[in-house]
Formats: structure tokens, C-alpha cells, sequence
């Protein structure tokens, strides 16, 4: 649960924080990434940030925790480019050493050391990254172009009749998991508890814990399931690569690609199909054939990737970003949406960039997502089905009465309200002709999922079901998210 913001009391910065850059800083001076005005607006934070302090600026976390936003293109990509100098292992923060981490504090999710390639450089990376790929690379881009039709036609069947549909809600918010669901080699019937328990689970809730360990024991009876029936998917490649995988490690990277690959695919669909309904340039482009929809995904990670920053990079020693004099064990946060923005690289952010892929939303260097493909596939798909199958959508209300949840880490579209012509119920595709597609073992009953007010029992069964998730405030992801593009 996120706790309440805290005031900083006065007292002097711990040395080797960003207050103490090339030209001190008084703490009270330095912005915060957290809180009303930061959240309402940080596409504005950025830009008075760069214009106070260029390249690199100092800012605080949450708890007042100090860091370094690095707001330049061209540092974000030094910064993500030379782990010999940034570290991905979290293990080096000062703060952390120094234990001013508060353990509630909302940072850690992200923030705390896993075994997996994300949190490691050299060799070790180099094995389990390599894992990793192998897993994701082999996927048939056509079968997973079946699921996502099929599953999107199961969607649009719920609405098509109605004539008027929450995008957000009723299809960027289930597309993505359901389709992973079957990458990972889960059951189906797992899809539906699971998006509710990601999406409960990245926005530190009450309910977080209780989710997560839904999310890991599902996961769990995953793998004791593929040790005797093993399939073509990505639970089974990672137990079986040749760079030996613990199960700890198996588990962790299963549940990192899961949920980042769930986080960030729903912020995509939902900020281009926004994008489509009130762009008429791009409705014009979409519909006369002079932008295609690759086009527009590629204009919408330019201008809203899925996530604005991501933690981070840590300083291996003393060095130097950005004219800024950076100190062994000092936090860099990655200002993908700052960098993205940055006047060397884009004078005139109006400037449609069809085609142009140097964006930073999925990172550079040894740590980009190892699956940005796949969620593009999914991204593309979806919105090419729900737009052939309703040509005629229309946003159904003023685009200015659209709403964004934010936090320091991105920003949420809380609803699409959509209209259109009824059409009669979609049947969805039959799941046996998904041959292409990786084949998934009969599915087991999902656990029973009890309303969010129920308490699990304290039992000595191995699953902890995760509550069916209320309507709250939006919150924030962790892992895997550190991707860079090289």
C-alpha cells in the first residue's frame, strides 16, 4: 500500500546525494516526482526540470528519497549503453546500504533485487537474458495473431451488441493477459482472476500482497504441470534451457514478462486508440492508407510510452552525466518520456514520426525489453481487429473530458467511452484451430477467487487466492521494465 506522502523535515542530505551536484542544492529546492502536482502533469515537470537543470536533474522519490532523473536523449542512451559505469543492480543504492528504504516504502516493488536479467550485468546477465530471448524469440508471430483474434472477438461479442464500450475497461484492460496467459502455457481459465490481480497488484492497493501471491502461485502449479507435460511455451523453454534455470529463477522471470509485458501492452492500446479517436490526421492517414497502423504505434511511443521513467541505473563510482558530478551508489532514474521529448532530438514535438523507431519506450543498450515484438503483435492486432469489426467507432464523449491516473513512474487512461453501430454477436474463433499458435496442456480449474472484503483463511492449502479487485486508485508496476534499445 502506498503510504501517505512525507514532508522533509530540514535536516542536511545524506552525503553523495543529488543535493550535493556540481552547484548545491537545499533539498527543499529539489521537485518531487510524487504528489497531486507531479502526477497531473509530468510531461510539464520534465520540461521546468531540463529547464532548471539540463541534461541530468536531482529530484526525490517517495520518503524524499533522492535520485537523479536523466531527462536527455542523448544521456538516457549513455546511461543505458555502459553498464561498466550505471549497474542495474539495485543492491549498490546508498540508501538502500544505508537503510533509509522504509520497508512499506512504494519504491521497493520496483526498485528491490530479483534474480533476473534485469537486476544483473555481465556473465550472469548474459545467461539468463539469453534464456529469456530464446523463450520469447520462438514464438510463431501468426499463431499469436490467432489468439489475439480470438480473444479479441470474445471481448467485442460482450459489447457488440450494445453499441457503446469503455475501451479501457472492457478491452485494452483483458486483451493483453489473456493472450499471455496462453504464451506463458497457463490455463485459460486463469486469464480473467489474473488481469484483475495484475492490475490490483501494480497499483499498491490494500490487496497487493494477497494478488501477487495469486499471481506466483498460479504460476507455481504452472510449473508443476510442465515438469510432466511439457509444451511449447515459455514456462517449459526456461525449464529446459541449456543455461540452467533454477525454479526461483524460472518463476521470477515468468512473472516479470507476464506482468510488464500485461502493464505496458494496456497503456499502448489504450493511448493509440485514443489516439485514433481523436487525432483526425491520423484517422485521415489510418483510413486513406498513408499511415499504417505500425505507424501510429511508433507516433504513440514517441509521444506516451508506456512507462514515462524507469528505475534505474545505479553508479558503479564517482563520474559525470549530463555537466552533473555523480556519486558512487547514486540512483539514476530513466527519463524515457523526457528523453523522447528532448529538443536536440525533436524541435517540433508536432512533427509526425511514421516509421521512425529511435524512440526510447522500450530502452537501448544490454537491458531493452527482450519482448517489445511480441507486444507490439499483440497491440496491433487488437486494434486492427476491433477496428475492422467496428468500423465506425466514436469516442462518445468530449476529448477533454478524458481522465489520466498518474505516479512516478507513468501515467493510466482511466476510460475510453466509445460508441457505435450494434452489431450482431461475434462468435469467437474455435480454440482448436489455433494450430500455429503454441498448444496449451488441459487447463486445470483456476482457485477460487473470494470478494475483495474476504480474508483467505489461514490454511495449510499451497494457494492464496487473490481478491477480486474493486475500482481504486491506480498505482504503479514493478520489474523487468529496465529495457533498453541498443
Amino acid at each position: 500500500m502506498i503510504p501517505e506522502e512525507r514532508t522533509y523535515n530540514g535536516a542536511v542530505p545524506p552525503p553523495g546525494c543529488p543535493a550535493h551536484g556540481a552547484t548545491p542544492l537545499q533539498q527543499d529546492d529539489l521537485r518531487r516526482l510524487f504528489g497531486p502536482e507531479a502526477e497531473a502533469d509530468p510531461a510539464g515537470l520534465y520540461e521546468k526540470l531540463r529547464a532548471e537543470h539540463g541534461e541530468v536533474a536531482p529530484v526525490l522519490l517517495h520518503g524524499d528519497l533522492p535520485a537523479w532523473l536523466v531527462l536527455g536523449y542523448s544521456a538516457n542512451l549513455t546511461a543505458m549503453r555502459t553498464p561498466s559505469r550505471f549497474s542495474r543492480d539495485s543492491r549498490r543504492w546508498t540508501e538502500f546500504q544505508e537503510g533509509r528504504v522504509a520497508p512499506d516504502s512504494p519504491v521497493l516493488p520496483v526498485i528491490a533485487w530479483q534474480p533476473t536479467c534485469s537486476f544483473v550485468d555481465g556473465e550472469e546477465h548474459r545467461r539468463l537474458r539469453t534464456a529469456v530471448t530464446d523463450g520469447l524469440n520462438n514464438f510463431d508471430r501468426r499463431g499469436m495473431r490467432r489468439y489475439v483474434t480470438r480473444f479479441a472477438d470474445q471481448l467485442i461479442a460482450e459489447f457488440g451488441s450494445i453499441g457503446k464500450v469503455d475501451l479501457v475497461s472492457e478491452f485494452a484492460e483483458h486483451l493483453p493477459m489473456l493472450v499471455m496467459t496462453q504464451l506463458v502455457g497457463m490455463p485459460e481459465e486463469y486469464g480473467p482472476r489474473l488481469v484483475d490481480a495484475a492490475r490490483d497488484l501494480v497499483r499498491g492497493t490494500e490487496t497487493a500482497v494477497a494478488s501477487n501471491e495469486y499471481v506466483v502461485e498460479s504460476l507455481r502449479r504452472t510449473m508443476d504441470r510442465k515438469r510432466s507435460d511439457p509444451g511449447p511455451d515459455l514456462v517449459t523453454r526456461l525449464m529446459q534451457h541449456p543455461s540452467g534455470l533454477t525454479e526461483d529463477e524460472v518463476l521470477q522471470h515468468v512473472r516479470s514478462v507476464l506482468l510488464a509485458a500485461n502493464e505496458t501492452t494496456i497503456n499502448l492500446i489504450a493511448e493509440t486508440l485514443k489516439m485514433v479517436l481523436t487525432d483526425g490526421r491520423f484517422r485521415a492517414h489510418l483510413s486513406g492508407g498513408q499511415m499504417t497502423l505500425p505507424d501510429a504505434l511508433d507516433q504513440v511511443l514517441w509521444d506516451s510510452p508506456p512507462f514515462m521513467l524507469v528505475p534505474g541505473r545505479w553508479a558503479t563510482g564517482d563520474t559525470e552525466l549530463g555537466g552533473r558530478h555523480i556519486k558512487a551508489g547514486d540512483m539514476l532514474l530513466i527519463g524515457l518520456a523526457a528523453g523522447n521529448a528532448d529538443p536536440a532530438v525533436r524541435p517540433d514535438l508536432n512533427q509526425p514520426l511514421f516509421g521512425n523507431r529511435s524512440h526510447l519506450a522500450f530502452g537501448s543498450g544490454p537491458h531493452e525489453c527482450p519482448g517489445q515484438e511480441i507486444g507490439r503483435a499483440i497491440a496491433e492486432t487488437g486494434i486492427d481487429i476491433l477496428l475492422t469489426r467496428l468500423p465506425d467507432l466514436q469516442l462518445a464523449v468530449e476529448e477533454e473530458e478524458l481522465v489520466w491516473r498518474g505516479n512516478w513512474m507513468s501515467r493510466h487512461l482511466t476510460e475510453l467511452p466509445a460508441r457505435f453501430t450494434p452489431r450482431v454477436a461475434f462468435q469467437p474463433q474455435d480454440p482448436t484451430t489455433t494450430t500455429s499458435a503454441p498448444v496449451v496442456s488441459t487447463p486445470e480449474p483456476a482457485p477460487h477467487v473470494p470478494p475483495a472484503a474476504t480474508v483467505p483463511p489461514a490454511a495449510p492449502a499451497p494457494v492464496v487466492p487473490a481478491p477480486v479487485v474493486p475500482e481504486q486508485r491506480r498505482g504503479w508496476w514493478a520489474g523487468l521494465m529496465a529495457k533498453l534499445r541498443g
